[in-house]
């Protein structure tokens, strides 16, 4: 019961996360790099702080302060950034299959900070998924390895760092807890940014206004408490890989919001991607059973 809902709520994220790139198409363009980073994260980090208050969230103790910041630098503000960055030229899609790769990197780092084993079924599922990833990118005419393309790279590399920088935190804190607080610390480490987007930021569209808050309250907010959620239940390499299902999702998204129209190789890039989830999810329950049957008289 405690996986099936980490798993449920880990899929409602992909749908929220998946929306998010080509919100951020529509957003960043007119708010800018710094603008949008500051507002998404100011509305979310204004919506938890409400929702705290009404739960009575707990303060943080002095001890955790350190790996708070750590997991706000890397997931909230150095993440928003590059991300922003990158999608000003490279497509939603596209970058949703580049920051698809974070998980390789929560494995590692989880296996280097917390000694947590590496299974078989992960590293097979990774390789797998990690394919399905170079088609899509492969499959974008025209994409080279410009200057926005290792930024999108950039943002999946600490995406892949801040995962499982929670775990620590949710050992101790609820779901709503850790996401406020990091939210909140992102928040306050975008701001000596602000006078470098001011500009922007007040001649921007309604439109993009209205996508900034959304990517704030429904990606932002909603989307890292129940992924909180979804990481205190299940461990790092299975709830990682549930995010391979966001690019095929983004793509579906950004081909209906944006005209960005999919291609056939991209579709297939999609289908591996999901292979891949399927065997670092089910992989290591199935081997299970096959050495039970094996070791049946």
């Amino acid at each position: 019961m405690k996986r099936d809902s980490g798993i449920l709520a880990g899929l409602l994220v992909v749908v929220l996360w998946a929306s998010a790139f080509p919100a951020i198409q529509v957003a960043a363009p007119a708010l800018g790099v710094v603008g949008l980073s500051f507002v998404r994260l100011a509305v979310a980090a204004l919506a938890l702080s409400a929702i705290g208050v009404v739960k009575r969230i707990r303060l943080p103790r002095g001890r955790d302060l350190g790996w708070i910041l750590a997991a706000a630098f890397f997931g909230m503000t150095v993440y928003q950034l590059l991300l922003n960055a990158s999608e000003l030229h490279v497509p939603a899609g596209t970058a949703s299959m580049i920051v698809a790769a974070a998980p390789l990197v929560s494995v590692a780092v989880a296996r280097i900070l917390f000694r947590e084993a590496v299974t078989p079924a992960t590293l097979v599922g990774g390789a797998i998924a990690l394919g399905g990833v170079l088609i899509v990118c492969l499959a974008r005419a025209g994409l080279s390895l410009s200057a926005s393309v290792w930024i999108a790279v950039a943002a999946m590399a600490v995406q892949g760092v801040y995962h499982p920088l929670q775990r620590p935190l949710l050992k101790r804190y609820t779901a709503l807890e850790v996401a406020t607080y990091t939210m909140v610390a992102g928040t306050a480490m975008t701001l000596p940014l602000l006078p470098f987007g001011a500009a922007q930021l007040a001649g921007a569209s309604a439109q993009s206004w209205i996508a900034a808050v959304y990517l704030g309250l429904a990606p932002s907010a909603v989307g890292f408490v129940l992924w909180a959620f979804a990481v205190g239940r299940l461990p790092v390499a299975v709830s990682t890989s549930l995010l391979y299902l966001v690019p095929p999702i983004a793509v579906l998204i950004a081909w209906i919001w944006l005209g960005e129209l999919p291609r056939a190789v991209e579709l297939l890039g999609g289908l591996v991607v999901l292979l891949g989830v399927i065997v670092i999810s089910q992989g290591g329950r199935l081997l299970r059973r096959v050495r039970g049957l094996q070791t049946e008289p």
